[in-house]
This record gives C-alpha cells, sequence and structure tokens, in this order.
C-alpha cells in the first residue's frame, strides 16, 4: 500500500514506534535518507497520525505503554483501510513464542535488538519490494478481470443476438404468428417470477442459469424453419398427415440445436432452449408429443411453455379461427389442471393470469410494433 506522500516527495514512508529513545534515534538516522520516516513514542500517536497519512510500512517494539506492539497491529488488522500495511516487529524479545505470536497476529517480520542498522535497512527494502510486487499483481489480477468481464458480457450480447435473429426467421416464416415470441417470453417471465416468489420448485429452477432461461424460449418454435411452407402458412386447417410433418417441428428443434452446440462446443448457452424446443408439446397426462412423456418426466421448462404456448395459441386469430376472449383463454388453461398442464405450475398461472391478459391487450393494442426486450435474471 503506498503512502500518502507531499508533493515535494515521491519517497516511501515509514513509521517508527518504540518508547526507546535511542532506538528511535538508531532507527531514524538509518532510514531518513532513504524514505520519509516518522518517529513515535507510543501506539497512540501512532494512531493518530494514520488519520492523516497512510504509510509504506511500520516498524513496532511489542512492549510498549498504553498499547502494546500485539494490541496495535491486532488494531491495525482489524482496519480495512490500515490492514494491508507491512509491519516488521523490532523487539527486545527473543523467545520463539514472541515471535510466534507476532508473526501469527500478520507481521511480516521480527527483529530482535540490537540490530544491524545495514541488516535493518536491506530487509525493509525487501520486504517493501515485495509489496510493491504485490500490489502489482493485484493491480495486474484487478485489471485482467475486468478484462474478462468484458469479453464474457460481449460474448454473451453475441449470443442473445443469435438468438434474436434466429427467432425473427422463425417468426417471418411463419406469418400465422405474429408477437408469438415475443408474448411467450412476457408470459415465462411472470410465470418464473412468480414460482421464484412463493418458492415453486425453487431447488430446481437455483440451479439454472437464468442469464439464459427467457431469452433462451425463443427458440421453442426453431425447428418450424424445417417445416415447408404450404403446411406452415396453410390457409386453413391441416390435414391429419400435414398435423404430422407439423409435430416434428419439436425434434427438429432439437436437433438444430444439438448442431450448433456440436459446432460451438457450448452447453450452458442453449441448455433451456433444447428443453423449451424439444418438450413445450408433451402434456402432463402423457397424451403429448413427440415422446409422450408425462409428469414431471416432461423436463420443467417443457412444462412452463406448455402453458405459454397454448395460452397464446387461444388468444391469437388464425386463418381457421378467430382470436379467443381473454376470460375464456384463462378458463381452458385452468381446466386443463393436471390433464394438460402441471397442477403446481396451474397454481402460479392462477396468480399471474391477469399479468397475461395484461399481455395480450398490449400486443393486440401495439400491433406489429409489439417487442419484448428482457431486462435481466428472472
Amino acid at each position: 500500500m503506498t503512502g500518502q506522500r507531499t508533493p515535494a516527495s515521491s519517497r516511501q514512508t515509514i513509521v517508527i514506534v518504540d518508547d526507546n529513545v535511542t532506538t528511535l534515534k538508531i532507527a531514524r538516522n538509518t532510514l531518513h535518507g532513504h524514505y520519509e520516516t516518522y518517529a513515535l513514542p507510543s501506539g497512540t500517536v501512532l494512531f493518530n497520525l494514520l488519520e492523516k497519512i497512510t504509510p509504506d510500512l511500520i516498524l513496532l517494539d511489542i512492549e510498549m505503554p498504553e498499547i502494546s506492539g500485539y494490541e496495535a497491529i491486532r488494531k491495525l488488522k482489524a482496519d480495512e483501510r490500515l490492514s494491508e500495511i507491512p509491519v516488521i516487529f523490532v523487539t527486545s524479545r527473543y523467545d520463539e513464542g514472541s515471535e510466534l505470536e507476532g508473526l501469527s497476529l500478520g507481521a511480516i517480520d521480527y527483529i530482535t535488538k540490537p540490530f544491524s542498522p545495514a541488516l535493518l535497512l536491506r530487509r525493509i527494502k525487501n520486504h517493501l519490494l515485495i509489496a510493491a510486487q504485490e500490489k502489482e499483481l493485484k493491480s495486474f489480477n484487478s485489471n485482467l478481470m475486468q478484462k474478462v468481464d468484458q469479453k464474457a458480457k460481449q460474448i454473451i450480447q453475441m449470443q442473445f443476438a443469435i438468438l434474436n435473429v434466429v427467432a425473427e426467421l422463425v417468426e417471418f416464416r411463419d406469418r400465422k404468428t405474429g408477437g408469438h415470441i415475443a408474448r411467450t417470453q412476457q408470459y415465462l417471465d411472470l410465470l418464473v417470477k412468480k414460482m421464484l416468489k412463493n418458492g415453486v420448485y425453487l431447488e430446481e429452477i437455483s440451479s439454472w442459469d437464468l442469464t439464459f432461461l427467457i431469452p433462451s424460449a425463443q427458440l421453442h418454435d426453431v425447428g418450424k424453419i424445417a417445416i415447408s411452407d404450404t403446411i406452415l402458412n396453410k390457409p386453413g386447417k391441416l390435414t391429419p398427415e400435414e398435423f404430422e410433418i407439423m409435430k416434428t417441428h419439436a425434434t427438429r428443434g432439437v436437433d438444430a440445436i444439438e448442431r450448433i452446440e456440436h459446432e460451438t462446443h457450448e452447453d450452458s448457452f442453449l441448455y433451456h432452449a433444447k428443453r423449451f424446443a424439444g418438450y413445450h408439446h408433451e402434456k402432463w397426462d402423457g397424451s403429448g408429443y413427440p415422446h409422450g412423456l408425462s409428469g414431471k418426466d416432461i423436463p420443467l421448462q417443457g412444462r412452463l411453455m406448455a402453458i405459454a404456448d397454448v395460452y397464446d395459441a387461444l388468444i391469437s386469430a388464425r386463418p381457421y379461427k378467430e382470436e379467443m376472449p381473454l376470460d375464456m383463454a384463462r378458463s381452458i388453461i385452468l381446466d386443463g389442471n393436471g390433464k394438460h398442464f402441471d397442477p403446481m405450475l396451474i397454481d402460479v398461472f392462477r396468480d399471474v393470469a391477469d399479468g397475461f391478459e395484461e399481455i395480450a391487450t398490449t400486443s393486440r393494442n401495439q400491433g406489429d410494433s409489439f417487442i419484448f426486450k428482457w431486462a435481466g435474471s428472472a
């Protein structure tokens, strides 16, 4: 730690604390030609001085009136502003126990009296050099961490940008579902926040990297890129054969995401996306697709997206149907309790259903300008 120096001097500052006048004089005469030196007779005077300056090193006697050296170093180490100042004990105690105690309290060295002025000067230079190197290393590590953090943020921003672009491509091709991706993100955001507040599936959610959770939901329909336009944008209800092809978008979405994982060796970024894409059409009672999973065998991300996805399909207009009134969509979701949907998540939906309706109403009012910018961790 660098002391506070006067403009006229850039020299390092050393404080000597000893109630023995002779020791103070010898130490001061040894050091003053090399350092800014303060010679103090007691611990009390030391702490008064430390209110004004922060020295680079303190030479501290152990046996002193008022405040002993041991008490003084305890007080120094307990003060965040002073705790990193190197302390060397300079004492007439020769026993091993005293030296061990001094070092255990945080002293960097232990010099016995009478000392050699040349040896004292050399040891101080060595310790100040070590302290300067430690300070330089800390500064380097701090700057390195800042650069790493900055780079990590840039990578995350790039990953989010990729998510947004791919999601926009999906929505551009599936012209029937304008605003669907933005709305489902907002529905999920409401659900997850309420789950955290109410402690629903808290242990599992706590293991997730929430940084990517909501943005990853944009890829839940990424498999539709592989569905032909004649089916994807058919102006009417699909035939059973066409519907079977449409159902493959879930597995095709997982395949696409796994190819990205393989090429980029990135898992955390796409962990949630793969589960949203592959399982959002599974049903709690096992009657869904593509795997016919039931209950908690369906990943939680899929059970969450099932509610958001179905609700949005109900309230949205399609070539073969009108948009459904919001209160009717709410009733259908609630009626799916234990059949289509996880009962615990239906309880959460019941608490945030008004919020779903606000999102849907805002989207209808804004039309094509409706977007969702995720603000951060759920």
